[in-house]
């Protein structure tokens, strides 16, 4: 049985620990929107360190996914705080989406989604600081001030299906 969340259109999903300062971006960012007035066909989920996990369930013959927007901390060497929204093409020039905090591969089954004709787009943060194996709860001030805006990209990219 699959989740709620895996038998709509849209899914977005919130990557990262919210126990390692800046990973808890994707955390953020969801929280937000489950406040949000999201079209029906959208389900939200804060997968944590288990996005991998969420991934190989989409390749369920139930499953109805047909866009995932993945939301998540990313290292592309760019100013803190920075958004950048990319496709799974560029998935293997950032060390995150090669292995997650338990050294499951999240490139693979994002990359597999693509070709099963799932659109896949990833909705990322520049981090500035990630504390791992400390714990230490919190944003940096950067990362922090780019929650809004990241909302209203995800917003605009459901209403880019809209269209």
């Amino acid at each position: 049985m699959i989740p709620d969340s895996l038998k709509k259109e849209i899914l977005i999903m919130g990557c990262g620990n919210l126990l390692f300062a800046d990973d808890g971006f994707g955390y953020e960012v969801i929280t937000r929107l489950e406040k949000s007035e999201l079209p029906e066909n959208v389900g939200i989920i804060d997968a944590g360190t288990g996005g991998s996990f969420y991934l190989m369930s989409i390749m369920d013959e139930e499953c109805k996914v047909k866009k995932i927007i993945i939301v998540d901390i990313i290292d592309f060497g760019l100013p803190p705080g920075t958004l950048k929204k990319f496709g799974v093409e560029e998935l293997p020039n950032i060390e995150k989406y090669n292995f997650d905090a338990h050294d499951l591969p999240l490139a693979p089954y994002l990359i597999d989604a693509s070709k099963k004709g799932i659109d896949v787009v990833i909705i990322g943060c520049q981090a500035k600081y990630v504390s791992e194996p400390n714990i230490e709860i919190g944003l940096t001030d950067e990362v922090k001030n780019s929650l809004d805006d990241a909302v209203k990209m995800i917003l605009d990219e459901l209403n880019e299906v809209k269209k």
